[in-house]
């Protein structure tokens, strides 16, 4: 079944970042996905996104709906037809919305698990936080927006962070059948992103010692994401090898 194109506005988009070892983030992904890496560090993070009016891109706005959304990801290359293409891997997607559970791996791509969340915002902080509801993942994150990228061993200021994650657009993950991944690249001719500063950061999935031992994920930096228009179209399967 062709899969629409969908038009929305990222109203609230919180990227928490981590430096994970090179070998411990290769074990989490499928082939032919490898991590990609920045000064020697594989990258992950969860991405706290809330979506506005998101629609088939042909339907008026009025038409749109909202919901809080989360991802687990990791940056990825692959070889490519023309060569080395970049992206995320989406381990795990939650959204709290019971249509997006509905639709996601059969009208758009992407399965999604149900979340509650609880989401309290100001001018000057941000605290996203979800439980699922299998139990399986909890997170709770505080960001505060920065005039600078600070302590960041990713990246050395906010220009070099927000190349890296408009490069990686798009997202794949896995699929009921195991056979191939769904993919969904995101467009949009605003990006702009902020810079924050992580107040506090919980995670049952960064936090797992059997995932991830003790020393090998550390939280690296936020961005921030605001009011911004954007596309999201299907990409073609991708075969697991």
């Amino acid at each position: 079944m062709r899969q629409p194109r969908l038009s929305s506005v990222v109203e609230r988009r919180l990227l928490v970042n981590y430096r994970v070892a090179p070998d411990t983030a290769a074990r989490l992904l499928p082939p032919p996905l490898r991590p990609q890496l920045v000064h020697d560090h594989a990258v992950a993070g969860i991405c706290l996104l809330r979506l506005g009016g998101v629609r088939p891109a042909w339907a008026p706005e009025a038409f749109g709906l909202r919901s809080e959304n989360a991802a687990h990801r990791i940056a990825v290359e692959w070889d490519g037809p023309d060569g080395v293409e970049t992206g995320v891997y989406i381990p795990r997607r939650d959204t709290a919305s019971r249509l997006n559970v509905l639709a996601g791996g059969r009208i758009f791509p992407g399965q999604h698990g149900h979340a509650g969340f609880e989401v309290h915002e100001t001018p000057g902080q941000i605290r996203v936080a979800f439980a699922t509801g299998d139990g399986d993942t909890r997170v709770d994150v505080t960001v505060e927006p920065s005039d600078e990228l600070r302590g960041s061993e990713l990246f050395a200021d906010l220009a070099e962070a927000s190349r890296f994650f408009e490069d990686g657009a798009k997202g794949y993950s896995d699929t009921r059948s195991g056979r191939h991944l769904d993919g969904m690249e995101l467009h949009t001719d605003a990006w702009h992103v902020e810079a924050g500063r992580v107040r506090s950061a919980a995670s049952s999935f960064f936090d797992n010692p059997y995932r991830f031992p003790p020393g090998t994920a550390t939280l690296d930096c936020a961005l921030i994401m605001r009011d911004v228009p954007a596309h999201w179209r299907a990409l073609p399967a991708m075969a697991v090898t």
